[in-house]
């Protein structure tokens, strides 16, 4: 996870994430984006990660808000550290800090997740949207 001043668009940002992931999961090979990432950027991630970067576009006809597949698995993760206190409002000064409060919030759900005998949010984790 990576945290940037609120003035940047994601879009700026991408290409040290995308690097940053490709450093410590080089196993990854697949990325799944929204159509904010189109463009240049798919095939930057091609030819230097080696990262194909799939965009999920809105269906034809599209009109209001409608969950699209594999971006509300992303939507939906994001949500669940928030559900921390500590997350909620911005109290610190560094991107460092807040990158680690979310990062220990993440262990902390995954903990429960790993622990836990009714395996709900787990199986709610791990499904792949169609």
């Amino acid at each position: 996870m990576m945290v940037t001043p609120a003035g940047q668009p994601d879009r700026d940002a991408v290409r040290e994430l995308l690097a940053r992931l490709r450093m410590q999961h080089p196993q990854l090979t697949l990325i799944w984006g929204d159509s904010a990432y189109a463009g240049t950027l798919v095939e930057w991630a091609r030819r230097f990660l080696r990262l194909t970067l799939k965009i999920v576009t809105k269906l034809p006809g599209q009109t209001g808000f409608k969950v699209l597949a594999r971006r509300w698995i992303v939507e939906r993760s994001i949500g669940w550290p928030m559900n921390a206190r500590r997350n909620v409002i911005d109290y610190e000064r560094l991107p460092q800090h807040s990158e680690a409060h979310l990062t220990w919030a993440a262990i902390t759900l995954m903990t429960k997740c790993l622990t836990r005998t009714n395996t709900a949010l787990w199986d709610q984790a791990r499904e792949v949207s169609p």
